[in-house]
């Protein structure tokens, strides 16, 4: 039985690579150290299927030197330490560190992750992990720290065209068959950027095809994704679409749908704690000010789902959901804080008003730093007016209160604090 395509096109060398050019295009930053000859421990994040793995085993065999997988799903802590031994006793003076490839290592467990430490510490081991999960909520801060982390984006159609023309035109048994590939949205968009699943497609609809009629059309592809029905892949596009789903329902305040959508994810399998943090995500970013408790609640389904553990946490999740979506909506500290980014970001690194600044040390207060500075607390009602803004920027607006009734009282609180300010 021959290999899946998708393996058969395995890039070898950074040459056959297909996208993430910020990362190993010329005089980028992982290039520089390939060339160099020497790596230090990173952690590769980013959406599957856009050449993780495949960047880690050819940054091996650029470098020549040992490659020790472990998969995080079926590698114990006892595995950890058998590769790290086997690394060490085969490593000799002035050699790179072998290279310890870990899959998703945000399925890896704490102590797991603690028996690392002291081989990337001591340069034992150079760890390359691969995750497609944050790292700043999966992986441990010690070793976080000492791991380089880099963001691999999810291939652009130019990228994906160009894999599909290697493929019908390089692979051992497409290029046999001349295959014309008339029309490429359909292929493209059930990919999701995700070059596997476009090959694993391609490769479909190629068996499908009548040894006469060699021509891909979007029509065809359609008929065979539904004649082969993708289940749920919490990997894949459909993930993205069902969570899109389930974060618009609560956001649209429709508590049944926000429930299907969230049993459509328990059922195929989802990680528990990814439905729970997105659910704190929207209670920040959808419900807001206009009920603080949603935050609140959603970390404290979070905590409970890492408490209780499964099938009994669906029921936290489940309130939560429900909590969210019949909850006011206010997303007035999303769009505040993008406002206040964009601000930043076009107007520079604004001098803090003196009268704001920190003053450790007797200089710094003979420079007038903190001087004329008003403690709220020592004024009636633990407020006075004062300029807080950079001098440049004292008339911008950032946060704009929405009616809801929660958030109402602040605004309100607001005008009578500032006046004219807030009332534009």
């Amino acid at each position: 039985m021959s290999e899946p395509l998708a393996e058969r096109l395995r890039p070898r060398s950074l040459d056959d690579y297909i996208g993430q050019k910020h990362l190993v295009g010329e005089g980028a930053v992982l290039r520089k150290m390939i060339d160099a000859g020497r790596i230090s421990s990173f952690i590769l994040w980013g959406p599957p299927g856009v050449g993780k793995t495949t960047l880690a085993q050819i940054i091996a065999n650029r470098l020549k030197t040992p490659f020790f997988t472990l998969s995080a799903v079926t590698s114990g802590v006892k595995d950890v330490r058998d590769v790290i031994e086997r690394a060490q006793k085969g490593r000799f003076f002035n050699e790179p560190s072998p290279i310890l490839f870990i899959d998703e290592i945000h399925r890896f467990s704490k102590s797991q992750q603690d028996s690392l430490l002291g081989a990337v510490e001591k340069g034992i081991v150079t760890l390359i992990g691969a995750t497609t999960e944050n790292p700043s909520f999966e992986v441990i801060r010690p070793l976080l720290s000492r791991c380089q982390l880099y963001v691999l984006k999810s291939l652009e159609k130019d990228d994906l065209l160009e894999l599909l023309n290697r493929a019908v035109t390089k692979d051992v048994f497409l290029k046999e068959r001349h295959l014309i590939i008339k029309e490429t949205s359909a292929m493209l968009r059930y990919s999701g950027g995700d070059a596997r699943k476009l090959l694993n497609i391609l490769e479909l609809v190629a068996d499908a095809l009548p040894k006469d009629a060699p021509e891909i059309t979007d029509v065809f592809v359609e008929e065979c994704l539904q004649q082969n029905p993708l289940a749920y892949d919490k990997d894949g596009e459909m993930h993205y679409d069902i969570i899109s789903a389930f974060i618009k329902s609560i956001r649209g305040s429709d508590p049944d749908a926000a429930l299907y959508w969230m049993a459509r994810m328990i059922e195929g399998g989802e990680d528990p704690q990814f439905i729970a943090r997105r659910l704190i995500i929207s209670a920040a970013e959808d419900v807001g000010l206009a009920n603080p408790n949603a935050l609140l609640l959603a970390n404290a389904a979070f905590e409970a789902v890492m408490k209780i553990g499964w099938p009994e946490g669906r029921i936290p999740l489940a309130e939560c959901a429900v909590y969210l979506a019949t909850s006011p909506k206010s997303n007035s500290a999303y769009l505040g804080i993008d406002t206040a980014l964009d601000l930043v970001r076009k107007t520079g690194n604004q001098p803090v008003p003196l009268h704001l600044r920190n003053a450790p040390t007797t200089l710094m207060k003979e420079l007038g730093y903190s001087d004329g500075y008003k403690y709220p607390h020592d004024f009636a009602g633990h407020f006075t007016p004062q300029q807080y803004m950079p001098d440049a920027l004292q008339q911008e607006r950032l946060w704009h209160g929405q009616h809801s009734p929660a958030e109402q009282k602040l605004y309100e609180r607001m005008i009578n604090y500032w006046g004219e300010r807030f009332e534009k």
